[in-house]
Order: structure tokens, then sequence, then C-alpha cells
């Protein structure tokens, strides 16, 4: 399984590399890069159980055998 970052949140850190530490451009783009980085963990959740449930379906509609042949 592959992770990779988004393009919108690596120009995010681009663009945060060239601000000065503690500038109020700083702050902006760090509150913003925190927003982007928690939508993009809870999608990555919301997908991991939405997985989840459709294999605990699939057990119940064919049974724990067949998955594991």
């Amino acid at each position: 399984m592959q992770s990779t970052i988004p393009d919108d949140i690596l120009k995010i850190q681009k663009k945060l590399a060239t601000f000065e530490k503690g500038s109020r451009n700083y702050k902006k783009y760090t509150k913003i890069l925190s927003n982007h980085i928690k939508t993009h963990t809870m999608k990555k959740r919301v997908n991991s159980h939405i997985k989840s449930i459709e294999v605990v379906e699939n057990i119940e509609k064919n049974g724990i055998e067949t998955i594991l042949k």
C-alpha cells in the first residue's frame, strides 16, 4: 500500500518553508496546513472504515470459508 501526500499539502509546506518562523504569514499557513492534514486524515479513516464494513458484510454473506480459500 502506497501512502502519498496530496499536492495541496505539499504546496502549502513549500510556501510555509519560505516564511520566517513566528511571522504572521507563517502562523496563517500553519493553520491552513493543519486543516488540510486533518481533512486528509479523516478521508483516509472514513475509507478504511468503509472497507472494514464491506469485509464484514462479505463474511456475513458468504461465510468465512470462502474468504480463507
